[in-house]
């Protein structure tokens, strides 16, 4: 191994470039390729939504899209990622697509993978749903990838976002 293949944390430990490392005030993993991308289909609450642009800019998201007309400056965002996230308005979230960006719909159903075992792609455009309901059945009909949260009940829309965020992290870092 060559002395680049190593970085030295702030406690002064080596570590491998796999590892987590704070870097331009966003979690990255060193290294990492690809991306994440988050779509609400239909969001309902402005809280959540402000909740959703927070997390977004915390783990790194390439983008927030949004059905439903809910877009806009929420108390909940306190760090204002809407000033640096582009965050699109659409009527179908499924039109936004990224180029080389496989979709994932999050939803509780039948044919969901449980979040434990899943492979995270690359690149990846993950959907969401209401607060209220779920994802329409001609998205989850069109994505490729359907995954859950293992849970008793069902979860806060911001609060998923933020899980699935932080497993991608982690299973990329020690990929």
């Amino acid at each position: 191994m060559q002395d680049s293949d190593h970085l030295t944390s702030r406690f002064g430990r080596a570590s491998t470039a796999r590892e987590i490392q704070p870097r331009a005030g966003k979690a990255c993993a060193v290294g990492a390729r690809g991306f994440a991308a988050i779509a609400l289909d239909n969001c309902k609450s402005k809280e959540n939504l402000g909740g959703v642009l927070r997390a977004a800019q915390c783990y790194g998201a390439a983008s927030v899209v949004v059905s439903g007309g809910r877009l806009g400056k929420y108390v909940t965002d306190t760090m204002k990622a809407y000033k640096h996230i582009p965050c699109l308005e659409t009527d179908d979230v499924m039109a936004c697509v990224p180029f080389g960006a496989t979709p994932v719909v999050v939803e509780l159903c039948d044919r969901a993978r449980s979040l434990f075992t899943f492979q995270h792609p690359e690149s990846a455009f993950y959907i969401f749903g209401p607060e209220d309901g779920s994802v329409r059945r001609e998205i989850i009909d069109r994505a490729p990838l359907v995954v859950q949260v293992p849970t008793r009940l069902c979860m806060n829309l911001a609060a998923t976002v933020n899980v699935l965020l932080y497993d991608r992290l982690m299973k990329r870092a020690t990929a």
